[in-house]
């Protein structure tokens, strides 16, 4: 017998009961390691004042931009724009 997927959480959920995102840590590490001077990895979580942020500063002339990256792929904790925690 199969369960049916639930709709609220189509991604499944972390350990504390909330559904995960429907975007990807990895995705948005890799695209703010290469892209985060243009804060790219922050538009795609949806963190548009911080991506803006990153793209005046060109990422904190880069530095900002790799801690921002490695955060995203190492760290358990990163949301999107709706409060749900990255898929990793």
């Amino acid at each position: 017998m199969t369960v049916p997927p639930n709709a609220a959480a189509p991604y499944g959920v972390d350990p504390q009961g909330r559904p995960y995102s429907d975007k990807s840590k990895i995705v948005a590490g890799i695209l703010q390691l290469f892209l985060g001077t243009l804060g790219i990895g922050r538009f795609y979580v949806g963190s548009v004042g911080v991506g803006v942020a990153q793209l005046l500063t060109c990422g904190g002339l880069g530095v900002w931009a790799l801690i921002d990256g490695i955060m995203f792929l190492v760290s358990n904790d990163r949301t999107d724009k709706e409060g749900r925690p990255l898929r990793g």
